[in-house]
């Protein structure tokens, strides 16, 4: 049973193209995935490589399609070779922004202090920011799930007042589930997504926790995303390699829940 009803929550499907496509590419992508939602129930974003953050605006002026970053540097400008600035992001045309994502974390050394970070620029910038929060194999098999969200959660939002964070939207990603084609079945991902929310509610009251979006990540598909959808806790994806075929994508935007469970 979920803590709260859904009724005030929109969902987002936002795609996170990676290290992925061109500039022809994108534009040719954007351009399906701008056609082929127009319909959807939810919030579209799409979050592309940061080259091609200008041209992909472009296509979507408009559009019911939202633009993202999928990182951000904390400070507005300085000597910081090869990073981007929440205004950069903003002057490009993004509207969202990928936050501690697992391969950022996992490949980068991103650490809860400095989502933490990141997540205040981002919020200062009037950025939406999906925070992204999640498990690998070896600490779910020794029953850390729980401890990992919890400690993840509460850093990324640390020193907030209630007030600043009606725009964050927590993506929860196991991370062995990214990529792998293996999926959290959807009671394991409401399980996740409802001690999140409680979580949220903990920290920042049960009025925060009502309207916090909960997007799933973990290989998300034309074919599960309708199970996962029912889920009366899971408020929209963040989607990987499905996010590449605007076919896929489209369609689970366009996902179909005959009723929240």
């Amino acid at each position: 049973m979920s803590l709260m009803t859904s009724a005030v929550r929109k969902p987002l499907i936002a795609g996170n193209w990676k290290m992925h496509l061109g500039l022809a590419q994108s534009v040719d992508l954007a351009k399906a995935v701008r056609d082929g939602t127009t319909g959807s129930p939810a919030e579209v974003a799409v979050c592309v490589p940061f080259t091609a953050l200008s041209v992909v605006a472009e296509v979507l002026k408009g559009s019911h399609v939202r633009l993202g970053g999928q990182d951000l540097y904390w400070e507005a400008q300085g000597a910081f070779t090869g990073e981007v600035s929440a205004g950069q992001l903003c002057d490009a045309g993004a509207t969202h922004v990928i936050i501690g994502h697992s391969e950022r974390r996992r490949l980068f050394g991103d650490t809860d202090e400095a989502a933490n970070k990141k997540l205040k620029a981002a919020l200062a910038a009037k950025l939406i920011p999906i925070v992204c929060v999640g498990e690998t194999l070896d600490e779910r098999q020794s029953n850390q799930t729980f401890r990992v969200l919890e400690t993840q959660l509460a850093g990324a939002l640390k020193g907030f007042a209630p007030a600043d964070l009606p725009p964050v939207v927590v993506a929860y990603e196991p991370v062995w589930a990214i990529g792998t084609g293996v999926t959290a079945t959807p009671a394991q991902a409401q399980e996740a997504h409802l001690f999140l929310r409680k979580q949220a509610a903990k920290l920042y009251g049960e009025g925060f926790a009502a309207g916090l979006r909960i997007l799933y990540g973990g290989s998300v598909t034309a074919e599960n995303v309708d199970n996962l959808m029912a889920q009366p806790d899971l408020d929209g994806a963040l989607v990987g390699g499905a996010s590449l075929k605007a076919p896929s994508f489209s369609r689970i935007a366009n996902f179909q829940v005959t009723a929240k469970a």
